[in-house]
């Protein structure tokens, strides 16, 4: 995740999300080129023209050199089923794309993903249950190292799952501010300090005005 100083992945309205240097896109692209599959929000591929796909031939080789497919899966998460199936990630179709959702998604919604998805699972009655999620995925999919690339919410879900081994994070130098602007961990949050997510750090690096920080998740 990308953030400005004071914490924000994006202004309050959400007209501004994109913001990291060339060196943060190049970041991200080689965390993509070690992972089986890129995952997101509903809300991330609505809003933003994403393919979640491994970029330019150069990181598609260095996925084949290390003995992963040329082309990561796509795991699109909506609780309720409302992603847009007319998003920019559906119009590319160079691997297969998973949404995981629950019984709150309607019948009509679900035609309407099932048409334009490789495959849609429910994981859930009301929330999603991610280990339940993830072990289907490595079971089905044989997704073993999986990136989420946000929303706020979902990683929020992610944390308080317990599901989360590390933390990319790139504090850029910008002030949003806003009360509403989202940041990298919303939705429910943790009620108390003993609840809430610990992390160690394991690397940091300054690139330009960026800093660059690699955290390892504690296992409760």
């Amino acid at each position: 995740m990308a953030m400005t100083a004071d914490g924000k992945i994006a202004n309050a309205n959400r007209a501004v999300s994109s913001f990291g240097s060339r060196h943060d896109q190049a970041h991200l692209l080689q965390l993509r080129a070690t992972a089986d599959a890129v995952m997101a929000g509903a809300r991330t591929t609505d809003s933003n023209p994403i393919t979640l796909g491994p970029g330019p031939a150069k990181y598609r080789r260095l996925r084949v050199r290390r003995g992963l497919a040329e082309f990561n899966l796509r795991v699109i998460v909506s609780r309720t089923g409302t992603v847009n199936p007319e998003a920019e990630v559906f119009q590319r179709r160079f691997s297969p794309i998973i949404i995981l959702t629950t019984r709150q998604a309607t019948t009509s919604r679900l035609k309407e993903l099932r048409a334009v998805a490789t495959e849609v699972k429910i994981c859930g009655a009301k929330e999603i249950d991610f280990p339940r999620a993830l072990r289907w995925l490595r079971q089905k999919w044989g997704i073993r190292r999986l990136l989420c690339e946000g929303g706020g919410e979902l990683n929020d879900a992610l944390f308080r799952a317990g599901v989360v081994d590390q933390l990319h994070l790139t504090v850029c130098p910008r002030v949003f501010g806003g009360r509403t602007a989202p940041t990298i961990a919303d939705g429910l949050g943790a009620d108390s300090l003993a609840q809430a997510t610990q992390l160690e750090l394991v690397s940091a690096r300054q690139r330009g005005d960026e800093m660059f920080f690699v955290y390892r998740v504690l296992k409760k």
